[in-house]
């Protein structure tokens, strides 16, 4: 799929079904696709196809930091020369914006430079290939609207006004640009400026050294990963090459193949997923960057998408090993922030659960002296990623029940409840001194008193105190506004009464310790000369 066409509005109705009454909503994790981008690579030049869109606005209002040094102004006359200043000086550098604009250039006439304009002959507003575009902008900042809307407007669930969003939110994104883009975009819709204290500090955005990245399927820089997915991606070479489907597909897209790629493959040059990547930015776009016809038959489309469903994502629903390299880290951290929150039990700070209109609130939900620098529990995290890792999260719990692609901006929101018979904690650590103004979750600090006794410790070695810590926690997914049901959750005792989507919190944990890998790094450089497949398939979501 390309574009994703939100659905309307929850009614009230629909809303007392989704956050009953009798469940309390403590934490909130969204993990978000970027939006619309530019194809990751120029393809099929040969049908009149524009390497060079003209849909970035923002590359020509670009601001980089730049160093004051300091000292006296190196232009001013009475200035003494630099071997005469002193060596240590009293001042410590300032920072100043650097205000500017990037436009492309590209090879011309026996390779002599030429600045690279687009389809109309524009030199500004010049995408680099993977670049998030103004629709792309629009679509991310309209998500975190619909945030808004529920969580503030409808919910109550996060303060309408916030003075510090380091106090209770965990923002992170990928090293790529595009995923880091998106996730600000959709804070600026969650929060737009006059929501925001006037004296609102910097944002703090986590980010993680690309080799350490696990925010989405990093097979550049985990070895075993990248093994298993190749041998994935050859499995569905050969399983659809030669297949009835793809058949039609190069009748109706070889003549636009390269001459020495003629035939439509999944390993063909462009790859199949390449040819679908092309044709969803194209689409997602203006008439000025479009492909012919042919690659837009619903038939075509469909195939594309099944089949590239296949390739990069249906280990994860076989491979314990797949999911515990691909997305495993990134599950556990997950579930360590609601096991954090559940043993902690602690009220949202300054604010109440507001349930939807017609439903009784409950006595339990007033907001408690909880600090607002109380950075022991995140209460709502936003990640910016992108399609393989939702695609992965939700396969690797059994969930990815459909073979058409994630669209951009999609997004998963992984939502811990509390249900209202759940005592408040018999005792909670002292907030921290009201001074503080770390984001860092103590939960992972070494340095605070507090260190909940789970955090990723397998489900089988809980103490019984262990386990009775998270009775009465539920974790329920919804991706693009549905809720998603985890087939390990449906059994009885698994999940709420009457609501399958409910997975108890011992139950989520329990399916995702069996492929949260305890070692990442050193997993990534294990089983190399292993099989990639497993003997007997391994099911996801149990």
């Amino acid at each position: 799929m390309t574009t994703l066409i939100p659905r309307p509005p929850y009614s009230d109705a629909e809303l007392a079904s989704l956050y009953p009454p009798s469940l309390h909503l403590q934490q909130v994790q969204i993990l978000l696709r970027h939006g619309e981008r530019t194809p990751v690579s120029a393809r099929f030049a040969n049908t009149g196809l524009a390497a060079y869109w003209p849909y970035c606005s923002a590359v020509s209002r670009f601001r980089s930091a730049v160093l004051v040094p300091p000292g006296p102004d190196p232009s001013s006359p009475s200035s003494s020369p630099p071997q005469q200043q002193s060596s240590s000086s009293s001042s410590s550098p300032s920072f100043s914006e650097l205000q500017w604009r990037r436009r492309l250039e590209s090879f011309g006439p026996n390779d002599a430079a030429v600045p690279a304009t687009g389809p109309d002959g524009s030199l500004d507003n010049l995408c680099d290939l993977g670049m998030l575009t103004d629709r792309g902008r629009e679509t991310t900042h309209a998500l975190g609207v619909r945030l808004r809307r529920l969580y503030v407007d409808h919910l109550g669930f996060l303060p309408a006004s916030i003075k510090d969003a380091s106090s209770f939110m965990y923002l992170r994104a990928t090293p790529i640009p595009r995923a880091l883009e998106s996730m600000q975009q959709a804070f600026l819709g969650l929060y737009p400026p006059h929501t925001r204290d006037p004296d609102f500090p910097p944002l703090t955005v986590v980010s993680r050294y690309s080799p350490e990245e696990t925010l989405f399927p990093n097979d550049m820089h985990c070895r075993r990963f990248a093994q298993l997915s190749r041998a994935f991606a050859q499995r569905a070479a050969e399983r659809w090459n030669d297949s009835d489907e793809m058949r039609l597909l190069t009748a109706r897209l070889g003549r636009f193949m390269p001459d020495d790629s003629p035939k439509v493959a999944v390993d063909s040059k462009p790859r199949l997923s390449g040819i679908m990547d092309t044709v969803n930015s194209t689409l997602a776009h203006g008439p000025a960057t479009r492909l012919p016809r042919d690659f837009y038959d619903p038939k075509v489309r469909q195939i594309m998408e099944k089949v590239s469903v296949d390739e990069w994502f249906a280990g994860y629903g076989e491979s314990r090993e797949y999911r515990a390299l691909g997305i495993g880290a990134l599950l556990g951290d997950v579930v360590a922030r609601m096991v954090a929150s559940a043993e902690r039990n602690v009220p949202p700070p300054d604010t109440e659960f507001v349930h939807p209109p017609g439903q009784q609130r409950s006595s339990s939900s007033s907001s408690s002296s909880s600090s607002e620098n109380d950075d022991a529990a995140i209460r709502f995290g936003l990640s910016g990623c992108h399609d393989t890792t939702l695609a992965a999260v939700l396969a690797s719990l059994g969930a990815y029940n459909t073979e058409s692609w994630p669209p951009f901006t999609s997004h998963i929101a992984i939502e811990l409840f509390r249900s209202s018979d759940k005592p408040p904690a018999s005792s909670t650590p002292p907030p921290p001194s009201s001074s503080s103004s770390s984001w860092w979750p103590s939960f992972l600090s070494p340095n605070k008193q507090y260190q909940p006794s789970i955090y990723r410790k397998p489900t089988p070695q809980l103490t019984p105190a262990e386990r009775e810590s998270l009775e009465g926690y539920y974790v329920r997914l919804r991706y693009n506004d549905e809720p998603v049901t985890i087939p390990g959750c449906k059994p009885q005792g698994k999940h709420f009464p009457g609501q399958e989507s409910f997975c108890t919190l011992a139950a989520f944990k329990s399916i995702v310790d069996k492929f949260t890998p305890r070692d990442w790094q050193a997993e990534c450089r294990a089983n190399i000369k292993k099989a990639a497949f497993p003997e007997v398939k391994e099911p996801a979501g149990y």
